[in-house]
């Protein structure tokens, strides 16, 4: 099974969970500035609510996706306020032919003075183990 990770952060809460769940898979986390140019059967998705949407820079990167590199889509992500990026990501993954994993991972992230210091430890140990349900035995 052959994985990426790629994320997008304005804070940092979520390139921590995708260094996490790299580190889990082997692989390097990345930024979505760097293409994904490797076949790959799984990329794992960092993203956040910015604005009540997902960040145009997402949208950009998902559209820029090759079916025939890409797999599937598993989603991750922390936000303060709202929960799952999940249907907003699954709209763009669905404009270019990638499907998504109906399992995501997703914890709280810090912001301002909200869920001071999240995503924490224990958030950290559940994306690894998310992620590691994705790996053959």
């Amino acid at each position: 099974m052959r994985f990426a990770v790629r994320y997008y952060t304005k804070t940092g809460n979520t390139e921590r969970l995708a260094r996490a769940i790299a580190d889990e898979l082997g692989v390097e986390a990345l930024p979505i500035t760097e293409p994904v140019t490797e076949s790959t059967d799984i990329l794992f998705l960092g993203n956040s609510y910015y604005a009540f949407n997902i960040d145009p820079e997402v949208r950009k990167f998902v559209g820029s996706l090759d079916k025939d590199k890409v797999g599937k889509i598993v989603n991750f992500g922390s936000a303060a306020m709202l929960n799952s990026t999940w249907k907003k990501v699954k709209a763009e993954a669905d404009k270019v032919g990638i499907s998504m994993d109906d399992k995501e991972f997703h914890c709280k992230g810090e912001f301002k003075m909200l869920h001071k210091g999240r995503p924490d430890e224990n958030d950290l140990r559940d994306a690894a183990a998310f992620a590691r349900q994705f790996r053959p035995d």
